[in-house]
C-alpha cells in the first residue's frame, strides 16, 4: 500500500488525526533542509508537505513568500527540493513527503521527467497549486504510472462540478482550505468549516485535510474534530523565523509538540 495511503488507514483503526506540517526547502538554509524533515517526522508529523520555493507564489501569504524568497536567494530549484527528499530517505523510509509547489518550475523541467524524479526521489505525492483538475489528467496519469499521489486543493468557493472532478483525480488525501484567502490568514469559521468538509465527504471517500488558519494546539484540536487530518504551515514557519540557526530544529519540536498532544487526546483506539 503507497505509504499515504496506509498512514491514513493506519490513523483511521486507532480513530486518530494526522499531523501534515508545510516547510519550504531550502529555508533557512538548504543544509538545514534535511535535518528539518528530520526533526518534523520525530515530532510527530503523519505527512510533510515540502514546498518548492517560487518567485510568484500566489496563494501562499507573507509568511510562506518570505520563506521562498529566502531560499530561493540560496539558489534552491526543483531539482535540489528532490535531492533532499532522496537524502532524507536514507534515514526515513516511513513518513510520507509530498511534493507541494507550483506548475512553472513543473513545466520548466518538463513534466514526465519531473514524474521519473520524483519516483525516483521515492516521493509519495504532489500538489501543484495551479493545475485546476480541468487541466491535470496528463499528471495525474504520469503520477499513476510511478505509484505517486496526486493531491489537490480545494476552498470554500468550490463548485459541485469541480468536486466531482477532483473526486475522480484526487489520490491520497483533499487538502481542503478553510479560508478564503492566503496563507496564513486568521479567524476561521468552525460551522462553515464543519459543512464543507460534510460537503466534500459526499462526493469522495478520501481523507479530508484542513489548513490556512491553524495556529496552534487549540486550533488544530477543532479543525481535527471536523477532519482527517491539520496542515500547519505559516506559524510553523514564523517560529523557525525567528528561531538561532542552531535552535531550528529544536523549535519545531517544541512547537508541535502541544499540537500532537491535541490531535492524540481526540483519538479512540477501536478494539
Amino acid at each position: 500500500m503507497p505509504r499515504i495511503a496506509d498512514t491514513f488507514a493506519r490513523l483511521k483503526q486507532q480513530g486518530g488525526k494526522a499531523l501534515i506540517p508545510f516547510v519550504t526547502a531550502g529555508d533557512p538554509d538548504p543544509k538545514l533542509t534535511v535535518p528539518v524533515l528530520q526533526a518534523l517526522a520525530q515530532a510527530g508529523a503523519d505527512v510533510i508537505e515540502l514546498g518548492v520555493p517560487f518567485s510568484d507564489p500566489m496563494a501562499d501569504g507573507p509568511v510562506i513568500q518570505r520563506s521562498s524568497e529566502r531560499a530561493l536567494k540560496h539558489g534552491v530549484s526543483l531539482k535540489n527540493v528532490l535531492g533532499f527528499i532522496t537524502e532524507f530517505r536514507k534515514s526515513d523510509r516511513v513518513t510520507p513527503v509530498v511534493v507541494f509547489g507550483y506548475a512553472n518550475p513543473i513545466e520548466a523541467m518538463g513534466v514526465e521527467r519531473f514524474a521519473d524524479a520524483a519516483k525516483a526521489a521515492d516521493a509519495d505525492g504532489v500538489l501543484v497549486v495551479d493545475y485546476p483538475p480541468e487541466e491535470a489528467q496528463p499528471l495525474v496519469e504520469l503520477l499513476d504510472t510511478r505509484g505517486l499521489d496526486t493531491i489537490f486543493l480545494l476552498s470554500p468557493t468550490t463548485t459541485d462540478r469541480r468536486l466531482e472532478q477532483v473526486a475522480k483525480l484526487g489520490r491520497g488525501y483533499l487538502y481542503y482550505v478553510s479560508l478564503r484567502g492566503v496563507t496564513g490568514a486568521a479567524n476561521i469559521d468552525l460551522a462553515d468549516v464543519a459543512e464543507r468538509v460534510r460537503h466534500v465527504r459526499g462526493f469522495s471517500k478520501l481523507p479530508v485535510g484542513v489548513g490556512f488558519g491553524i495556529r496552534d494546539a487549540a486550533t488544530a484540536k477543532a479543525i481535527a474534530a471536523l477532519s482527517d487530518a491539520v496542515v500547519i504551515g505559516s506559524a510553523l514557519i514564523q517560529e523557525t523565523e525567528k528561531a538561532p540557526r542552531d535552535k531550528v530544529t529544536a523549535r519545531i519540536g517544541e512547537f508541535l509538540a502541544p499540537i500532537r498532544e491535541a490531535l492524540d487526546s481526540l483519538s479512540v483506539v477501536k478494539a
